[in-house]
């Protein structure tokens, strides 16, 4: 960080960091959750009832936020809720086709993805620290997640999802201001629902029965869903892409620790392994020079 940089600055940048592991504690918390849901009720009808509770109460409780924004940062809530739903379906397809082991890992390649697009896109200059964080980061989800490893028809459809979020974050990064995040986090939203509801509708859509099941989807719905949503986009308002992308990496430390905590599972040395390279890459990444360049301060055009 440079000398020059305010102290407030400072402050609303580690809040922005803090908050945004918030969030990957949150995701985190659901794996286990999801997965004894997903045995009564399918992936993509609980996507669509998550998102619309999700959407349904962001609305009621934000819509006026909605009003304040222009018609271009509408426009561009819209493009983003469309990339982040397409990504949860392509997700979900490739689920299908592979396990949940490598799902996670080739999902986790938008910490590498990130960079890349934001290089291309923004014209952001990686520094070697960022690109060593990068290294670590994706290190760590291989150790945490594979259990061997084969490149086919569901590991596609994962890789293109893992670009869409990937994209997802160097375009929230580019378009949000904090002024901004709570309405363009309602778009996104009400988008990303309308998404997940149109490709659950042709089979129709089965709802849980159990009340134990509507808790885990409200929860879902509402903190996994909504609060993580509008969390990142005012995040990533203080964030560069790449710097955001290696934070939300925790997502797996925080599934792993859930999972051994809330979930019966045992403690391995792969997962200590795994989640010492990943806060190792976060470590890097928080200490790697701050000073303003025109990198950071991302722009991308409509």
């Amino acid at each position: 960080m440079s000398s020059g940089t305010s102290p407030q600055s400072t402050r609303t940048t580690t809040l922005a960091v803090v908050g945004l592991v918030s969030v990957t504690a949150v995701w985190g918390s659901t794996f286990f959750l999801i997965r004894d849901l997903l045995t009564r009720v399918p992936v993509v009808d609980f996507l669509a009832v998550r998102f619309a509770i999700a959407a349904i109460v962001l609305g009621v409780i934000a819509h006026r936020s909605v009003l304040k924004l222009s018609r271009a940062t509408r426009n561009r809530g819209v493009i983003l809720g469309l990339v982040y739903g397409v990504a949860q379906i392509l997700q979900t397809a490739g689920l299908e086709h592979t396990s949940a082991s490598v799902s996670g890992f080739v999902t986790g390649m938008y910490v590498v993805i990130t960079p890349l697009l934001a290089g291309i896109l923004l014209r952001n200059k990686i520094g070697p620290a960022v690109w060593i964080a990068v290294v670590l980061a994706t290190a760590g989800l291989g150790v945490l997640a594979l259990r061997g490893f084969a490149f086919g028809y569901g590991e596609f459809l994962t890789l293109l999802a893992a670009a869409l979020y990937a994209l997802h974050i160097v375009g929230v990064g580019a378009w949000t201001s904090a002024k901004d995040a709570l309405g363009l986090s309602v778009v996104q939203m009400a988008v990303i629902a309308v998404v997940c509801l149109v490709a659950a509708v042709p089979d129709g859509i089965t709802i849980p029965d159990r009340s134990a099941d509507w808790l885990s989807v409200i929860y879902m719905a509402l903190i996994a869903g909504a609060f993580a949503l509008v969390m990142q986009t005012w995040a990533q308002a203080h964030l560069p892409p790449t710097r955001a992308a290696i934070v939300m990496c925790m997502e797996p430390v925080w599934a792993a620790f859930f999972a051994v905590m809330l979930g019966g599972e045992n403690l391995t040395v792969r997962m200590l392994v795994g989640g010492a390279f990943v806060l190792g890459a976060m470590y890097l990444a928080e200490l790697a020079p701050r000073r303003r360049l025109p990198d950071e301060t991302p722009h991308l055009p409509l």
